[in-house]
């Protein structure tokens, strides 16, 4: 790609004047994904009318490059379009739908610190007969029940921090009408006929199932219940007509499904020979009336995915197929669980063909959870309910866990043990115990003010060296969505931290005064600027601990919303005068908040309070309590009167 450039005092984009200016702003910036070099000009002319001409190479990818698409984004060089899952709300939500959108919540606002266009979509799946059997057994109509568990839902993201753009209902009246148009357009390209169909239904998964796919007397895999005979006179998507292309999308584009073992399972199924499904319900009155026959419903499938689709439409809008994928189609990123993964990497990429529509970059599917090593179940009683988890850890250390402790792709355990130590060593420990006794060494030494700025201190200091090459390296692994060893990255900035104080040991070079003091007084800003980025490079996963730490180094709530992580593309503000202001303004224009030199001399601390507190488990409350009452049992010794003596 070749791009221009143009600076002019006379007509320019941006005026910035100063760095907490432009964070206050948040500008626009213009982007190019590739380093390039300028010239000393750009820096050092005085001419008052000057052309800056770059050329740049990019490997865009064209649906699927995994490290290629996160890396520089989609649908435009600054937009990313990411969604959960329309959960199903035949039910509340469980653990496996938070951790879906935990994951999803963590990589939009990664997103976010690249400065980039994000549209985080989640949302819930209202239709279908399983929704109007759980109403019909709460004794409510299916409108009711609707309202409250998609309520249910909301509330519970907000319990954990979750930062949706947009959140889609399919019962809302213009997801109804893209699905209408969408059935039209695919009908009108003839890969929409009706037929006779009977076969093994799913109710739970509103399904037909190959008899060969299930298990002894006719139980479904997931579900682990009978499938149900039936026979209907429903309306079919063409699905075979697209078996071709379908397998050469997947050739063209082998990121498109990932990780690279669920790729392989969906070329299997595909490889064995695809089937036209039915996509209406004759039997299901909660749902979209199919357009040419009142009679039918819109198989719930087929209308769930197009929410991924009406919900980039803004409310103002005008409720149209071709309105909503002008707003951000194609999305980026689907985010789903392994057992819907036909439905959205063999069904609706062929359904999107039909329709003329371009196919989302990737689909990845991650695996399930389980409690102790078993599958959760009602019937078991193992259940793990995310609210009762944020009651009582918060939504920090519930996020914490799941991205640090399963990888992300695979299937993962909780335990609540390894819970409670994983938070307290890591959260509690590493990064909370690091950042109190650091501000509290400079409020007792330094009146917590910092004595130099943090470039000058840690000039030819190795230290430095390796917390820049662990940013760089968190940064690549959150990029590739490998969330756990992101998190673990950014703990050994935190290692690495206690390890350097422990070592410099400034309280005893306190003391000595002279140099050793200001050895020691550098020191403690060092560490600090450690904390700050890992307070920005651990954000996506912990955004409430992330803030309190900014906090405590004396920075705002505003200041901190505004902190960008420049990678691997190269940002520039435009803006009136450019070449006019002190070459240090200039420079800033280029910087991350991740890179090393933050922290400035003179810049004040807050008062030193714990970020994170640690967990007791029952051994140690159990502990605690005996200790308690063992002192109250013991009599305090009575002194002795003068008389007595």
């Amino acid at each position: 790609m070749a791009c221009r450039v143009q600076h002019s005092i006379q007509s320019s984009f941006w005026f910035l004047s100063s760095a907490p200016l432009r964070n206050s702003l948040n500008p626009r910036r213009i982007f190019f994904k590739n380093r390039i070099s300028f010239g000393k000009e750009l820096f050092f002319s005085s001419s008052s009318r000057t052309a800056l001409y770059c050329t740049c190479s990019s490997s865009s990818s064209s649906g699927g490059d995994k490290d290629g698409f996160l890396a520089n984004g989609v649908g435009g060089d600054d937009s990313f379009v990411l969604t959960t899952p329309l959960y199903y709300v035949n039910a509340p939500p469980h653990m496996g739908s938070a951790y879906t959108t935990i994951a999803a919540d963590a990589i939009a606002r990664f997103q976010r610190l690249l400065e980039k266009k994000v549209i985080f979509i989640t949302g819930t799946d209202e239709h279908g007969e399983k929704i109007a059997t759980a109403a019909a057994a709460n004794g409510s109509s299916p409108n009711e029940h609707c309202d409250v568990v998609s309520q249910a839902y909301k509330s519970l993201w907000k319990d954990l921090d979750i930062s949706y753009d947009k959140f889609i209902r399919t019962t809302d009246p213009k997801h109804e009408a893209v699905v209408k148009e969408f059935y039209s357009r695919v009908l009108a390209n003839g890969d929409i006929y009706r037929a006779d169909y009977e076969g093994l239904y799913c109710v739970n998964c509103e399904e037909y199932k190959d008899e060969k796919d299930l298990l002894d007397d006719n139980c479904c895999p997931t579900h682990l219940k009978p499938c149900v005979k039936r026979k209907e006179d429903n309306y079919f998507f063409a699905l075979s007509k697209y078996q071709q292309q379908l397998e050469e999308v997947l050739k063209q584009n082998p990121g498109f499904v990932q990780p690279s073992y669920r790729l392989n399972e969906v070329q299997g199924w595909i490889k064995n020979g695809l089937k036209d499904f039915s996509i209406s319900r004759a039997s299901v009155d909660w749902g979209i009336a199919v357009p040419n026959d009142s009679k039918q419903t819109i198989y719930v499938w087929f209308d769930a995915l197009l929410g991924y689709v009406s919900a980039l439409l803004e409310d103002s809008e005008l409720a149209s197929l071709d309105t909503a994928i002008s707003s951000g189609w194609p999305a980026s990123l689907h985010l789903i669980g392994k057992d819907i993964l036909r439905f959205h990497a063999v069904y609706w990429p062929a359904m999107l063909m039909s329709a003329g529509i371009g196919l989302p970059k990737m689909v990845f599917g991650h695996g399930f959870l389980t409690k102790d090593g078993m599958k959760m179940g009602k019937s078991l009683g193992n259940t793990l309910e995310p609210t009762d988890l944020v009651q009582r850890f918060g939504s920090d250390a519930v996020r914490y866990f799941f991205l640090r402790e399963v990888e992300f792709g695979n299937d993962g355990d909780y335990s609540e043990e390894r819970f409670i130590r994983m938070i307290n060593a890591n959260l509690a420990n590493t990064i909370g115990n690091l950042l109190n006794r650091t501000l509290g060494l400079l409020k007792k030494n330094c009146q917590s003010t910092l004595a130099v700025d943090s470039d000058i201190a840690a000039e030819g200091n190795e230290f430095k060296a390796a917390v820049e090459k662990l940013v760089e390296k968190a940064c690549v692994h959150y990029q590739k969505l490998e969330l756990s060893a992101a998190c673990e990255t950014v703990l050994e900035i935190g290692n690495a931290g206690n390890l350097y104080i422990d070592g410099q040991a400034p309280w005893t070079l306190f003391k000595q005064g002279g140099t050793a003091f200001e050895t020691a007084a550098k020191d403690l800003v060092i560490v600090l600027e450690a904390m700050r980025i890992i307070s920005i490079a651990l954000s996506p996963i912990t955004p409430r601990l992330s803030l309190k730490i900014y906090s405590q180094l004396g920075y705002t709530e505003e200041q901190f919303n505004a902190v960008s992580w420049v990678h691997s593309s190269f940002f520039c503000y435009i803006f009136d005068d450019f070449l006019a202001k002190p070459l240090s303004d200039r420079l800033s224009c280029f910087q991350s908040d991740t890179k090393w030199g933050g922290l400035k001399a003179g810049q004040v601390m807050a008062q030193a309070a714990p970020i994170f507190a640690r967990i007791e488990d029952g051994t140690e409350a159990e502990t605690k309590s005996a200790t308690t009452k063992k002192v109250k049992k013991e009599k305090t010794p009575k002194s002795k009167s003068p008389v007595e003596a």
